[in-house]
């Protein structure tokens, strides 16, 4: 599914946020994503407790304003999050297809997914039993994730992170209907 299948529109905001983004080698991005991922999982460990028979499922995580898409499987003995094309989707168990910043948002419950999910600005496919899982996993998360890894990259992280959170602030004083 490219872009253009996507149901969803990007939005301005969302075409501005891909071009800050320069064109990156996928592999680059693997080990950042493996020590977000690894980090994730050491300070969280009861968290996998409420994926239950879904454990070892695999998610892809499809933020439609980035030129790619994430896999997770959040198995603690065999953790993954990984850049993949979007040319080359690999085999998942359910996808999770919204914008990025609305994605950004979800993992610290700053926005409700079940509105979103109603609102069509998320899509969810394949196995939703496990994405809800995977959800109440998050929920189950006292501290910011987000904010756990923005912390990692120090203040250009922590700059970035606020910087994200500015823009949907704007993004919703926008929508607002009042």
């Amino acid at each position: 599914m490219t872009h253009a299948d996507h149901p969803a529109t990007i939005s301005g905001l969302g075409q501005r946020v891909v071009r800050l983004l320069p064109p990156l080698p996928l592999f680059l991005l693997q080990p950042i994503l493996r020590r977000i991922v690894t980090r994730v999982a050491r300070k969280n460990p009861d968290m996998f407790g409420r994926l239950g028979p879904h454990l070892r499922a695999r998610f892809v995580i499809d933020p439609v304003n980035l030129p790619f898409v994430l896999l997770l499987r959040p198995d603690p003995n065999d953790l993954l999050l990984r850049a993949c094309s979007r040319r080359n989707i690999p085999p998942h168990d359910a996808r999770i297809t919204g914008g990025f910043l609305d994605l950004l948002m979800l993992v610290d419950s700053d926005l409700d997914g079940d509105a979103l999910f109603f609102s069509r600005d998320l899509t969810i496919t394949g196995n939703t039993e496990a994405v809800v899982c995977l959800r109440n996993a998050l929920d189950d998360v006292d501290d910011s994730i987000a904010e756990d890894v923005a912390a990692m990259f120090g203040p250009p992280g922590r700059m970035t992170l606020n910087g994200f959170r500015r823009m949907n602030e704007r993004r919703g004083q926008n929508h607002d209907p009042s």
